[in-house]
């Protein structure tokens, strides 16, 4: 499904998967139910007459979704967008997972007041092997096309890029909220970073797909390339966008949910590859207020039973305990397997009932002048942010020490070299360890 300029660049296409004859009848639901369907969860659509007269066609619609492969993991947020090209899937439709590998050396300037670091090639492309590999825990292997947008971006002659340029203007670009921002206040806006935008529209023009599928924050670049097609003589694509997933650190306020999104850099995600208790652990951590933000965009039950378990929920014929715990059960076993989303739920209550669990770090703590301030201590067993925090943890009764939590005037208890105590930050996310300390006259000899 290449352009006749992509098919000429002569790259083996050994890393796309084929898809079955023909892929699957449609019609096996009505239009209507169809788009329905489709269109739960997604926040933008250009344009829906069009996705309409396209479904009613009768035939499979072929669907892309861009991936740039900055980081070598996956996380829940990713899966938004994913569980949305499953749909496609399900209902017959064809599925492109594009791995943007050319892109990820660009850089996505979107959302960066900055200009994004510069990506190698070895850097792309070993993240790539995990990201494919992770995304089949969710898309239909067999009914997926990998590709890789160096197959026909390497291959533009300088003529064709300045021929690419040409079709789009400074002003629209300048129309994009990050750009117009950084313009306004003088932060320098590179040549390349307008270039990425053209870059990911012309992998529209190449694939001539139906519908691009991507999340709210990628909007601009998704028109760009629907304004794209058109110029070279292709038919204008769908434009899909799906929610960007608040991080595990999410909370309410003034009836909105607020917080950074899902990433390892704010440390707020649940990757999808994390072992199975500690996933579900993230999951019941999630505060009670936002659950069903949660519930809403990555649970597959059906909306009519979530509105029900609201209003179970409000009149207290369901706990919100039990609502998390049947939640977080889905989640583990669609990445691992029913028997380990029940041993690791049974695991946490056990935890939560005060057992200990089976993997507790020991930490030798130096101590200097004989003895060491606990909450010091806890700072170099990483088990708090700095000493004041320890304190901190200790005035509010967040400590426990050999099973008794500390009182508040206890803040600066001191543990004696020679000693090994069992230590307990937190009374949600519980962190257990073993501390010792030792003197350092001990640690010289």
């Amino acid at each position: 499904h290449l352009s006749d300029r992509a098919r000429r660049s002569g790259r083996p296409l050994t890393r796309a998967f084929a898809l079955p004859g023909g892929g699957l009848e449609i019609g096996s639901m009505s239009t209507s139910a169809n788009i329905d369907e489709l269109c739960r969860g997604v926040v933008d659509l250009h344009v829906r007459a069009d996705l309409e007269q396209r479904l009613g066609a009768g035939k499979p619609l072929r669907i892309k979704a861009g991936f740039d492969p900055t980081r070598p993991d996956l996380h829940l947020g990713h899966t938004v967008l994913m569980q949305k090209m499953r749909q496609f899937q399900d209902l017959g439709h064809e599925v492109v997972f594009l791995v943007g590998d050319f892109t990820a050396m660009v850089g996505d300037p979107t959302g960066k007041s900055e200009s994004r670091p510069r990506l190698t090639k070895e850097a792309v492309h070993a993240a790539a092997v995990t990201y494919t590999a992770q995304a089949f825990k969710i898309l239909d292997q067999s009914r997926t096309v990998v590709r890789y947008n160096s197959e026909w971006l390497e291959a533009l002659k300088p003529s064709e890029m300045v021929e690419l340029c040409a079709k789009y203007t400074v002003a629209r670009m300048l129309e994009r909220d990050d750009f117009s921002k950084r313009y306004a206040d003088k932060r320098p806006i590179f040549v390349h970073e307008f270039l990425y935008p053209l870059l990911q529209a012309f992998d529209s023009v190449a694939l001539e797909c139906d519908v691009e599928l991507g999340g709210t924050d990628q909007l601009f670049n998704l028109l760009v390339g629907r304004d794209l097609m058109p110029r070279y003589g292709k038919r204008a694509q769908i434009v899909m966008t799906t929610p960007i997933l608040e991080g595990t650190d999410a909370r309410l306020e003034n009836g909105l949910v607020v917080g950074p999104k899902m990433s390892k850099s704010a440390n707020n995600y649940v990757g999808i590859s994390d072992v199975p208790f500690d996933m579900l652990q993230k999951l019941l951590l999630i505060d009670d207020s936002v659950i069903f933000r949660f519930i809403e965009l990555l649970s597959s039950r059906p909306l009519e039973q979530i509105a029900t378990e609201k209003a179970d929920v409000a009149a207290g014929r369901l706990t919100v305990i039990a609502l998390k715990e049947a939640f977080a059960l889905e989640i583990v076993t669609r990445f691992h397997d029913a028997d380990a989303a029940s041993e690791a739920l049974a695991r946490r209550r056990s935890v939560a009932r005060g057992a200990l669990p089976d993997d507790i770090e020991e930490h030798t703590i130096p101590s200097e002048g004989g003895s060491i301030g606990l909450g010091k201590a806890l700072a170099l067993a990483n088990l708090v942010k700095s000493s004041s925090d320890g304190v901190r943890q200790i005035q509010g009764g967040a400590v426990h020490l050999d099973g008794r939590r500390l009182e508040k005037e206890e803040a600066n208890i001191r543990l004696e070299p020679g000693n090994r105590y069992l230590v307990r930050v937190g009374s949600k996310n519980r962190k257990f360890a073993h501390l010792k300390a030792v003197s350092y006259t001990h640690l010289t000899l």
